[in-house]
């Protein structure tokens, strides 16, 4: 699953052109989806993945969210939202709470400011070819 959500990203964020990047963010849409299924079948009403409590699917995925919140303050865009996937928003905002993973997870401001300087390389590149 982590290859649906990240190889599309870095086509969002690394992409060429328009086209390339609208790509990315199609699969980006179709991963988080299918992921909003997962969860469901998985979770089976349950708070986690496994169900009631936090298991190495939700520390996988969980481990991403900093990244993804990054990306979303970067490029405006929200994977997680009410309308499409409400039970994934809701599993990120309980992961996210979680004593463990405030203290393991990177702070979203450093990760900001890394991903805009690697966008501002990005383009930088993309403009001079």
């Amino acid at each position: 699953m982590a290859v649906q959500l990240v190889a599309p990203w870095f086509q969002v964020f690394r992409g060429k052109t328009k086209e390339e990047k609208a790509e990315g963010l199609k699969q980006m849409f179709e991963a988080t989806a299918v992921m909003e299924v997962a969860f469901r079948e998985c979770s089976k009403g349950r708070p986690f993945f496994g169900g009631d409590a936090v298991g190495i699917v939700d520390v996988a995925r969980g481990s991403q969210l900093g990244w993804l919140r990054a990306s979303e303050t970067l490029s405006g865009i929200k994977l997680f939202d009410p309308a499409k996937t409400p039970l994934l928003l809701a599993w990120a905002e309980r992961f996210l709470a979680l004593d463990a993973a405030k203290a393991s997870m990177p702070e979203s401001g450093r990760l900001l400011a890394y991903a805009k300087m690697r966008q501002a390389e990005t383009d930088a590149a993309n403009a001079s070819k």
